[in-house]
């Protein structure tokens, strides 16, 4: 549990510590980190594309979230098809804030290997016959790595997680 809370805080630190070498929204490693993100969260939780999440998720994958918990890649995929898959007619949703998400590159001697990606996002209830409606936000931080030429989801905080106050839309 150590590691976890240690690995935490480095995240946290390395942001902190980074601030300034943020990308540029129009740079081309932001731009596939802002693709990747889109797709990931397109396919694997608004569409619950189980085979897609299979290749997108590092088989060593790390999620925290403040208030499911630590999430290994077995719990993680459980989780999604408990909560977010389960019932395709009644399901949450995500959308990434406008202008929120941020992307800092990952080097080892000078060669890319991967970014942090920061943002927020929002979380809707889709049901038939309904307008969408907003459950909920959040703050997340994610390390994707380069993983046989392709990007996979590696690390994972979730948190800040507030609801949506009724009536929100």
């Amino acid at each position: 549990m150590a590691k976890h809370v240690i690995f935490g805080i480095f995240l946290l630190l390395c942001h902190s510590m980074t601030t300034k070498a943020q990308l540029a929204k129009t740079s081309p490693l932001f731009i596939e980190l802002k693709l990747q993100d889109s797709i990931f969260f397109e396919r694997g939780f608004n569409q619950c594309d189980i085979a897609y999440l299979d290749t997108a998720v590092a088989k060593d994958l790390r999620f925290f979230h403040d208030q499911g918990g630590f999430q290994n890649r077995e719990i993680f995929f459980e989780s999604i098809k408990r909560n977010i898959c389960s019932d395709l007619m009644n399901k949450p949703f995500r959308r990434l804030e406008q202008g929120s998400l941020e992307v800092f590159p990952l080097y080892n001697n000078g060669i890319l290997y991967g970014a942090i990606q920061n943002g927020i996002h929002h979380f809707y209830r889709k049901e038939p016959g309904k307008e969408d409606r907003l459950t909920g936000t959040a703050r997340f931080t994610s390390v994707w790595l380069i993983h046989n030429s392709n990007w996979q989801l590696s690390e994972v905080l979730s948190y800040d997680h507030q609801e949506a106050k009724s009536g929100a839309k």
